[in-house]
């Protein structure tokens, strides 16, 4: 019997909110890069691999984690994810102290643990608890989270941590962030132990009803691997993906330090555009959730998303430079929209592709695309600004844009779910 569970909303929101905690701890460093390299005593690199650690640990733990969530279900993935976000949010708490810079990299490096069991999610939750009339918007809301945390990694840290020398300030202002976090992180974790279940009593779409009749014993999840890998389809996706992704990944962790060069003493307002960057971005996923909700026009929908987040990328490079924040803050919030909004489209696009295998794995696999590509990206960007300046970096962006482009009209519309 098919039938919809009044608790999915609660799961999804709950879902949301650990996703929302972990990401806000993955760019928390990067939206103010200048006090931390301050405080530390580093460089700029050393900072930014604070991100990168993120993408760096996905990458090996990708299928471990993804084999784990197919054997053992998704309740057990959501404990061990926001258990290991809190876990790293009270670490970071003992690198209070200029020389405590290793331990700081520990609490990341679990946060980053935390994100293997949070990024492939989103899909997964929208197919096991959701309608097929809503399983395109629930996912939209579970990747919202991730961006609402990116959101409040650039609002929050510049306003509760000012750029000032005296290192005992600065040490009291970073652990109110820390203490704010960790509180945060905690009670989630709590809510996940009393509120989240594995599955509805009864599957909410005809799609979740056939998945749930077949004998475990058919499943193979190599073989599922392998069948991803053989689909040309998802590969040409996957590749697109990862070029979006890693663009989005590599623009968020040097935002900080490109309008920093461009504006001097505007941290606050660096973070003010990252903000308008995601939470534009997010009202382009929702569109795109329920657009495709309505229309399954899964291919055009996702080209010319791609098409204007080339050219919102375009106008944001040519109009940084021009001593006018009002202007960056306008285009920043043109590219957001599409290229955030972007994220949603891939995970559901992958999903009717590869059906009936599972959502966690081939949304793995689109991050894990993203992960290589937004490691290569933001190293590759951070060497280019400091040798040839922000519009040499961001051209880099612009060319692999419209190479993510032109291999999307390339991919068939093969929906089979």
């Amino acid at each position: 019997e098919v039938r919809l569970s009044r608790l999915r909303w609660a799961v999804l929101l709950l879902f949301s909110s650990y996703s929302l905690c972990n990401a806000f701890q993955w760019i928390q460093y990067g939206s103010i890069n200048n006090i931390f390299m301050s405080f530390y005593d580093v460089s700029a690199f050393a900072i930014d691999w604070l991100s990168m650690s993120y993408m760096l640990i996905y990458i090996p733990l990708l299928f471990p984690v993804a084999w784990l969530l197919d054997k053992r279900g998704l309740r057990l993935i959501a404990l061990v994810g926001s258990a290991l976000n809190a876990v790293g949010a009270w670490v970071k708490l003992g690198s209070l102290r200029p020389h405590l810079f290793p331990v700081t990299v520990l609490g990341q490096v679990i946060c980053g643990l935390a994100q293997v069991f949070i990024l492939g999610m989103p899909s997964r939750i929208a197919s096991v608890w959701f309608g097929s009339h809503e399983v395109s918007t629930a996912c939209s809301i579970a990747v919202f989270g991730n961006q609402l945390g990116i959101a409040a990694g650039f609002l929050v840290p510049p306003v509760l941590i000012p750029n000032v020398e005296d290192v005992e300030k600065l040490a009291y202002h970073i652990s109110i962030m820390f203490f704010m976090t960790a509180g945060v992180a905690s009670a989630l974790f709590i809510l996940v132990i009393i509120v989240f279940k594995e599955k509805p009593p009864h599957p909410p779409s005809p799609a979740q009803a056939l998945i749930q009749c077949r004998p475990t014993a058919e499943y193979s999840y190599v073989q599922s691997i392998l069948r991803l890998l053989r689909n040309a389809n998802f590969l040409l996706l996957m590749v697109t993906y990862g070029l979006n992704v890693g663009c989005f990944y590599a623009l968020s962790t040097l935002l900080n330090r490109m309008v920093i060069q461009h504006y001097p003493g505007e941290e606050v307002n660096a973070g003010r555009i990252g903000l308008t960057i995601v939470l534009s971005g997010m009202v382009g996923a929702l569109i795109s959730g329920i657009w495709l909700d309505k229309t399954k026009t899964y291919k055009q929908t996702t080209l010319v998303v791609y098409i204007m987040s080339l050219v919102g990328m375009v106008v944001y490079t040519f109009t940084l430079s021009l001593g006018h924040l009002w202007v960056v803050f306008v285009t920043a919030g043109l590219l957001g929209f599409f290229m955030t909004g972007y994220l949603p489209l891939g995970f559901e696009f992958a999903a009717e592709l590869t059906y009936p295998e599972s959502e966690g794995t081939s949304s793995g696999l689109l991050n894990v695309s993203a992960q290589i590509f937004g490691i290569a990206f933001t190293i590759g960007q951070g060497q280019i600004i400091d040798h040839f300046g922000t519009k040499a970096g961001n051209l880099l962006l612009c060319s692999v844009l419209f190479l993510g482009t032109v291999m999307t009209a390339f991919i068939k519309a093969d929906l089979r779910r």
